[in-house]
């Protein structure tokens, strides 16, 4: 793909990357905001927070009354595009917050996104790679079940500046995604590296490779591939992008 080898950041300047443990969502979601004006506003670096949240579902502003928790379950409604989503314990998340080189091309931070942890999973040995219509990073169907997804992606652009991210399946007790429809999606399941697996990957071994996976690619290190799309029979029922609509406010 175009530009996939140079880097999509507006600065060639280090990326503050800030490991933070576990924090509550809200409280992330304020430091991100301050973290990206201060980007927006050039008295900050680009920055990349990995962390983990207590359990908590989070809807997208595409989020349909029919996708979310039916037993009054709490959900935090967020500015990023896509649908809901959960996050939890033993699922990695990144939250971006780079100001993009023009051209902007938001569609084209997603892929180098989703090249990043498609390269992660590679290092742990599972095949993973991108479904036509849809964003995140897939399991392909085989005898244990459908396409499943290992890695869901939403993001939010405001003056140049990304926030939001990503989300990896670690060692998540994934039962939590079943009082929702993940993404909006009805047709595909939902998977972690320890599924796949068959052990138990903790989010501190799967840390370290996909900070600098993202990193490579946001600097074009690590360039977008063209042959991580799954070979499939039919298409999927298209979900514009899924979680990974992004909103985009000037």
């Amino acid at each position: 793909m175009t530009g996939s080898a140079v880097s999509c950041r507006a600065t060639t300047d280090p990326v503050d990357v800030r490991e933070v443990g576990t924090i509550d969502y809200l409280e992330a979601w304020d430091l991100q905001r301050d973290r990206a004006t201060a980007r927006a506003d050039g008295s900050g670096p680009d920055t990349l927070l990995l962390l983990e949240h207590p359990s908590v579902y989070t809807a997208g502003k595409r989020t349909e009354p029919a996708d979310r928790p039916v037993d009054g379950t709490p959900v935090i409604d967020v500015d990023r595009g896509g649908k809901i989503t959960w996050h939890g314990p033993g699922q990695l998340v990144g939250y971006p917050i780079i100001r993009l080189a023009d051209p902007i091309d938001v569609v084209h931070f997603v892929r180098r996104l989703e090249e990043a942890l498609i390269s992660v999973c590679d290092r742990f040995g599972v095949l993973t790679g991108r479904v036509e219509g849809r964003s995140g990073v897939w399991v392909p169907a085989d005898h244990r079940g459908p396409e499943r997804k290992i890695a869901a992606i939403g993001i939010r652009v405001q003056r140049g500046v990304t926030m939001h991210g990503f989300e990896l399946n670690c060692d998540a007790d994934l039962h939590a995604f079943d009082k929702i429809v993940p993404c909006g999606i009805r047709d595909a399941g939902v998977t972690s590296l320890s599924r796949e697996l068959g052990r138990d990957v903790p989010v501190a071994e799967v840390l370290p490779v996909a900070r600098d996976a993202v990193l490579a690619a946001l600097d074009g290190a690590l360039p977008v591939s063209d042959d991580r799309w799954l070979r499939r029979t039919e298409q999927p029922t298209p979900t514009a992008l899924c979680d990974a609509t992004p909103t985009r406010v000037p």
